[in-house]
């Protein structure tokens, strides 16, 4: 693990009880519980804006016709030897 800091933060106190119950429960002490979350939250948030990023550039460059056309007669194509 990279070097360490110790901060301190103020809870109101039903969260510090979820938390507490939370992490008692996944028999993780209160720095791993809360690394965990702030880790997933940063996952969430970065994912969150890569797909925004995706959307922004389908959208600044959507696909012609005529490649909507092609994964089409593509698609009508590879179905069509399915032996369903």
């Amino acid at each position: 693990m990279d070097k360490s800091a110790k901060v301190a933060i103020s809870l109101p106190e039903n969260m510090l009880e979820a938390v507490e119950k939370e992490r008692k429960a996944r028999g993780e002490s209160r720095s791993e519980f809360f690394r965990r979350a702030i880790d997933e939250l940063l996952k969430q948030e970065q994912e969150a804006k890569t797909i925004e990023a995706y959307i922004k550039g389908y959208q600044d460059m959507p696909e012609s016709a005529e490649e909507v056309d092609a994964i089409h007669r593509s698609g009508i194509a590879v179905l069509a030897e399915e032996p369903w």
